[in-house]
């Protein structure tokens, strides 16, 4: 859920309705087509979205349309396995999509993004309630695209567990020091029936994200913070407070599954947990209490400081109708699309008072502290340049981080060869005009 994949094999794009307005009638269907209408006040709008987005999307169009009566959008899907890889062919191809979403990464090298700046000037487009995120996903202080959702990390923890040894449930506010010290308090028994402090998927995020909580990049010059955290996850191994790497590996071991059964008691994942939690307890798969607090942070780091991936929609450079694309992208990313979102489970890129309080509800289900998902400040869990394949630079991480936890190599020797590989792989990026390598 939230990780992204890019398939190999291509499938047909799903067309998925076309908006109130269109009709069936043979003159407005080759409108459409052809992002024109014989109705010259008409605009006919063609967007792509990310199949489990795209119920809502359509939900907050229906609210757009009663404001822009004659702007009409014809939505597409692709599925999931396939989304990158086939929009990116169609994008390139020419095929004419006027606005899509997805993670902007992907397509920076594409040529096909309209800057926006130019817009969100003339329109004098709030921005303030994107936080960090905004600036972060600015490239050569350009902005190419709006969140309208995210994803951020929270630590769940068994309540159950904490109350059954009388330990304090874990703080708000604690560091990673402290979450060591803690897991290793909550962790007893051997064998099957041993009980972890924590549960660490084997994702690289799940180290490295302490570097990124300082607003480190995985592509920077200088991976002292990147060193040390991939230091801490060998010594939480050495205190035998979480699964080793190797044993996660071996038995195909997954942060969901791990967690519901029980015998973990801090599980640090994302955002999307919340509802497979929620479905476990409905099918009646858990019975232990759970709630959440904001992942442990470094010294001299706020607290409820996570790293966040940012969904965007984005416009084609090619479009006909970029006025009207802009005008539906402001929605669905401002205040009153992240409104329509949020009532729906979603974290919004915007965030205000009224879109937190659709967010959290009326309080009748779990977790108890779901607020903090909404409090966060956020730093982007992947740099946003052209050129840098940040599937390719996680994957360095992954591989060379993976040889450290298995003993193939030292924590010193990891992160040299990552240095060595991303700089290698992004060599002219560093020479040339993008500011990667900063520190």
């Amino acid at each position: 859920m939230g990780k992204k994949v890019i398939g190999v094999a291509l499938a047909g794009t799903l067309l998925v309705g076309v908006a109130a307005g269109c009709g069936d009638k043979p003159a407005e269907n080759k409108a459409a087509n052809n992002g024109a209408s014989s109705d010259s006040q008409t605009v006919n709008l063609r967007m792509t979205i990310l199949p489990d987005d795209l119920e809502t999307t359509k939900l907050a169009y229906e609210e757009f349309k009663k404001e822009n009566p004659n702007i009409n959008v014809q939505f597409e899907t692709i599925p999931q396995a396939q989304y990158y890889e086939k929009l990116r062919l169609q994008l390139s191809g020419g095929e004419k999509i006027d606005l899509f979403g997805g993670n902007m990464d992907v397509f920076l090298d594409t040529g096909i993004l309209e800057p926006l700046d130019d817009y969100i000037k003339k329109d004098n487009v709030d921005v303030s309630g994107f936080g960090p995120l905004y600036d972060g996903m600015k490239v050569n202080d350009k902005m190419y695209g709006l969140p309208y959702r995210k994803s951020n990390y929270m630590l769940y923890y068994n309540k159950t567990l904490f109350d059954q040894a009388n330990v304090p449930y874990p703080k708000a506010d604690m560091t990673w020091d402290e979450f060591r010290e803690l897991a290793k308090k909550m962790t007893k028994g051997e064998g099957a029936n041993k009980i972890y402090g924590a549960y660490l998927q084997q994702w690289a995020q799940t180290w490295y994200m302490q570097a990124v909580q300082t607003g480190a990049s995985i592509i920077d010059k200088d991976l002292t913070p990147f060193k040390k955290a991939l230091q801490f996850r060998k010594d939480m191994e050495k205190d035998g407070s979480i699964m080793p790497w190797s044993e996660q590996v071996t038995t195909s071991a997954h942060y969901n599954s791990a967690f519901q059964k029980g015998n973990v008691a801090m599980n640090l994942i994302g955002d999307w947990h919340v509802a497979q939690l929620r479905q476990a307890e409905a099918d009646k798969k858990i019975s232990f209490d759970w709630d959440v607090v904001p992942i442990p942070h470094p010294p001299g780091v706020a607290a409820n400081t996570s790293l966040a991936t940012p969904v965007s929609i984005m416009i084609n450079k090619d479009s006909k109708n970029k006025e009207a694309a802009f005008k539906l992208l402001q929605f669905l990313t401002g205040a009153k699309g992240a409104k329509v979102f949020a009532s729906k489970g979603f974290l919004t890129g915007f965030t205000n008072d009224e879109i937190r309080k659709a967010y959290v509800g009326d309080g009748s289900m779990k977790p108890k502290n779901i607020h903090y998902f909404v409090e966060q400040k956020e730093y982007p869990e992947y740099p946003l340049l052209p050129g840098v394949k940040n599937i390719v630079v996680g994957n360095i991480y992954l591989q060379e981080g993976e040889l450290a936890l298995s003993g193939g190599q030292t924590v010193d020797q990891a992160i040299q060869k990552i240095g060595e590989r991303v700089q290698k792989e992004w060599a002219d990026k560093y020479a040339k005009d993008f500011k990667a390598g900063k520190k």
